[in-house]
């Protein structure tokens, strides 16, 4: 197997993608706190957190849970989703 197939296999990937997220929002957060420029928390989270609970929902799959966490997870993807679409949405 090669080098790349092992570390998705493995959740490696995955666990380094939301480690990048959260880094990610805290620097956007931090930034937007100190500064009180940039993207506004409120603006972004939303789709954040979606994309962070739908590769959270991968990683347990990848670690072999019961598929009634991953379901979890995935239902709160979606809602935050809405609240994204619904903070986007123009009249």
């Amino acid at each position: 197997m090669s080098m790349m197939s092992e570390l998705f296999a493995k959740g490696v990937l995955v666990d380094l993608v939301l480690a990048f997220l959260v880094v990610e929002a805290a620097a956007i957060v931090g930034y937007w706190l100190w500064r009180k420029r940039g993207i506004a928390p409120a603006d972004f989270l939303p789709g954040l957190c979606s994309g962070a609970l739908m590769l959270l929902a991968l990683r347990m799959v990848i670690a072999g849970t019961s598929w009634v966490l991953p379901s979890v997870c995935l239902m709160a993807a979606g809602l935050a989703h809405l609240v994204d679409v619904q903070r986007r949405w123009r009249n």
